[in-house]
């Protein structure tokens, strides 16, 4: 990942929360920037969330296009937003997460400002994950569900036959599947294997890729797409 001379001695991984204190770092007219200038504007986000988020987007949106979004393990809910914006024809996203954190409502209202083809096309959802009915047209991405909530999002997406895109962290050792190849493998390497051997059974093309280390050292990225 090549950085401009703004963001070399910039720790994008940092938790340190972005500010208008920042804003001379995102000074280009990319959209990358022009995001990142609203959510210093926001003053309610990690700049760690910006990156990763960014990272996942982007790469998800190379392979799938289209699609009502769902976005399982929300949080702030700037990943589907961020989906929305890469590809107009996405009609819809959804935000589902068992706790809706404040700082939703505050990235939704920023972005909807700076955007506003965005107004009304994010629905958020508080309640179980599984409390949204899918279809195989659906795009299911998730950054960051810990532990198992990574296997319950790709189930979700597996019995609604819809592609599906996981940012895993936070493997558990003791409690996650690791495919019989934990004497290989470390312990979460094993698991995310195990995970894409999961999909591969149930006759989903596999993609895996990552987001650069420098953003999370919980950079894997798994897509899959269904047979159709």
């Amino acid at each position: 990942m090549s950085l401009p001379d703004s963001l070399v001695t910039f720790a994008l991984g940092s938790r340190a929360r972005l500010t208008p204190r920042a804003l001379p770092r995102f000074q280009d007219g990319t959209l990358l920037h022009r995001v990142a200038r609203v959510l210093c504007g926001a003053s309610c986000l990690p700049r760690k969330e910006l990156f990763e988020s960014w990272e996942v987007a982007r790469r998800v949106r190379r392979r799938f296009r289209g699609g009502r979004v769902v976005d399982l393990a929300c949080g702030h809910g700037l990943l589907a937003l961020l989906m929305l914006l890469l590809d107009d024809t996405s009609p819809v996203a959804v935000a589902v997460d068992t706790r809706i954190p404040p700082s939703l409502a505050k990235v939704r209202a920023a972005m909807e400002a700076e955007w506003p083809r965005l107004v009304g096309r994010l629905v958020v959802h508080e309640g179980p994950l599984g409390g949204v009915s899918l279809s195989p047209d659906d795009v299911i991405v998730s950054a960051h569900a810990c532990g198992g909530l990574t296997d319950e999002v790709l189930a979700i997406a597996m019995a609604a036959s819809a592609r599906v895109a996981v940012l895993p962290c936070c493997q558990d050792k003791g409690e996650g599947d690791q495919g019989g190849v934990g004497g290989w493998l470390d312990a979460a390497l094993a698991i995310d294997v195990t995970r894409a051997a999961r999909l591969r059974a149930a006759g989903y093309a596999v993609y895996t890729q990552r987001i650069p280390e420098m953003i999370t050292a919980k950079n894997r990225i798994l897509l899959g797409a269904p047979p159709r």
